[in-house]
């Protein structure tokens, strides 16, 4: 096997964290099939030969199955003990798998939620893997979290849902990113279109003929028989099976080992088989309805196909686009714009701001963050933590009044989600710097700027400055540029009193310093205004 960079560097960073005093909570973002369940793998083996207990929670049970079987063809020349604990054994084999546990015969258990059972106990729990946490509710994840403290967690996720994101986001977890396909992948190819049975008969067919086998997923049990029947009626040569949740364990078994087997090339499925489930030969998914699906499901959905050098299609049925809601749209259209490789991340990012970052303390994992806007909320979040530390916090805002015009005109860029995001950009830089590359770019994108917006540019950088002088005000009085002290700021005088002769300048005693500025107009008072702020940038003593 041939790691690709990003998991050579995630293994290095799961080993580091596995072997530090403290427990780890490591959340691995790696698109859907890149390679995180090799990770997990590794982690595990490493877990079992340092004499721990591994538990991997899956959200399916065609997923425990299917891990399952891998788990075990890797390590099968190891002294490892591998079992699954779902509906797919028996009362009496679970039983036995339980005693055994509990005793420590038991190296790695993989299972579904009855890994969360009260009658589950292990020896010495030491590693946790949750596979496919936006499955998982929050009430799930902290029943686990419970069996002991200080196990290490390692989240493998290719869409993280907006709560997880945002605590890995804001620090509270670490983040891993796998970015790399493997070699040979090709991006899906992603349709999204009203229903056609013409379209549904030529997907099928064309999967068909290259000697593939496709995905139908209808998530209505009651009538995925009928599904069947009109593909078996488009698509005669088609091989047409169904499998289901409500399906007897023994019997779901059965019909996916004979569609793996290749006895049937068409499965008409619900979302049993939306996490991990890998058969490279299956290249057509057709998803019914797909309205009625949120972002990470498609997602998820569309990366069972492509999972080998073949092109993959993938299919978003949808009834007429006039009828569909506002946000059923936005998410069919955020899934074809991040269509390319490695889009998860992106697409888990788009979600948030979609549904808002969820509650950190409480069960809620979506919303609440629209009340006051992300940036705010992880500054809010960031003094809470800070304090929480013990850390001095310093909040130093600049209150700027020149009066002068710093707006973006409609008729200059009237998209007002294009303004808002400008206005945002500038309100938080970094480096005075970056307000010259934003300058060029909007240049470049939307033509000459109008006086008002080349104000705006000279006012982020104003801003910039102006706080890290400390000043408490900026006000404009005439011609005079006024600037506002708290009692214990502490310049180079001997340099700030040149400045001062240069300008006519004078200093009160209650920390108020002015400057006469000779302008003609309000471009050059700005820029004689970013002229004294940046030296007096370099006069400032910071204790």
């Amino acid at each position: 096997y041939e790691e690709t960079d990003d998991q050579t560097r995630v293994i290095q960073e799961v080993r580091r964290d596995m072997e530090s005093p403290q427990p780890m909570d490591r959340l691995l973002c790696g698109d859907v099939g890149y390679g995180k369940t090799e990770v997990a793998m590794r982690a595990a083996f490493k877990a079992a030969m340092d004499g721990k207990q591994v538990a991997v929670l899956c959200p399916t049970t065609v997923l425990a199955n299917q891990h399952l079987t891998t788990f075990r063809q890797r390590m099968m020349l190891f002294p490892v003990r591998i079992e699954g604990l779902t509906r797919l054994q028996t009362k009496k084999e679970q039983q036995e798998i339980l005693t055994d546990l509990k005793k420590g015969f038991v190296d790695i258990v993989i299972g579904t939620h009855r890994l969360l059972s009260p009658d589950v106990e292990f020896k010495d729990l030491g590693l946790l893997i949750i596979d496919e946490e936006q499955r998982f509710g929050v009430s799930h994840k902290e029943k686990i979290k419970k069996l002991k403290t200080n196990v290490d967690v390692l989240t493998l996720t290719a869409t993280p849902i907006p709560r997880t994101l945002n605590l890995a986001l804001s620090g509270l977890r670490d983040i891993s990113l796998i970015e790399t396909p493997p070699r040979d992948r090709l991006a899906v190819h992603t349709v999204v279109a009203p229903f056609n049975s013409r379209l549904v008969a030529s997907a099928v067919k064309q999967e068909l003929e290259r000697l593939g086998q496709v995905y139908y997923i209808h998530n209505r049990i009651e009538d995925i028989d009928r599904i069947a029947r009109l593909v078996e009626k488009l698509v005669p040569e088609a091989k047409v099976i169904t499998i289901h949740g409500q399906m007897p364990g023994s019997e779901l078994e059965k019909r996916m080992s004979a569609f793996i087997g290749q006895k049937y090339n068409v499965l008409i499925s619900t979302t049993i088989i939306e996490n991990g489930i890998d058969i490279p030969l299956v290249n057509t998914l057709l998803v019914d309805r797909a309205d009625f699906y949120g972002l990470a499901q498609l997602y998820q959905l569309r990366g069972r196909v492509g999972r080998s050098s073949r092109q993959a299609y993938a299919y978003f049925l949808v009834p007429p686009l006039s009828e569909l809601t506002a946000e059923a749209r936005e998410r069919l259209k955020a899934l074809k714009e991040f269509s390319e490789l490695g889009s998860g991340f992106r697409l888990a990012a788009r979600d948030l701001e979609i549904r808002g970052a969820g509650n950190i303390l409480g069960h809620r994992q979506h919303g609440f963050i629209e009340a006051v806007g992300y940036e705010y909320f992880l500054q809010l979040l960031d003094k809470a933590i800070r304090e929480q530390k013990g850390e001095k916090i310093e909040e130093i805002k600049c209150q700027i009044n020149l009066k002068i015009d710093f707006r973006i005109p409609e008729d200059y860029l009237p998209q007002v989600n294009l303004r808002l995001n400008l206005y945002k950009r500038l309100s938080s830089l970094e480096q005075p710097d970056e307000a010259l590359k934003i300058r060029e770019e909007v240049e470049d994108r939307f033509g000459p700027l109008p006086p008002s917006v080349e104000n705006l540019f000279y006012y982020a950088r104003i801003r910039f400055y102006g706080q890290k002088i400390r000043a408490t005000s900026l006000d404009r009085s005439g011609l005079r540029l006024v600037i506002k002290f708290p009692p214990e700021t502490n310049f180079l005088w001997n340099k700030v009193q040149g400045l001062l002769r240069r300008y006519g300048g004078s200093v009160s005693p209650l920390g108020l310093i002015s400057f006469n500025i000779k302008a003609e107009d309000e471009q050059s008072f700005l820029r004689e205004a970013l002229f004294i702020l940046q030296e007096l940038s370099s006069y400032i003593i910071i204790n």
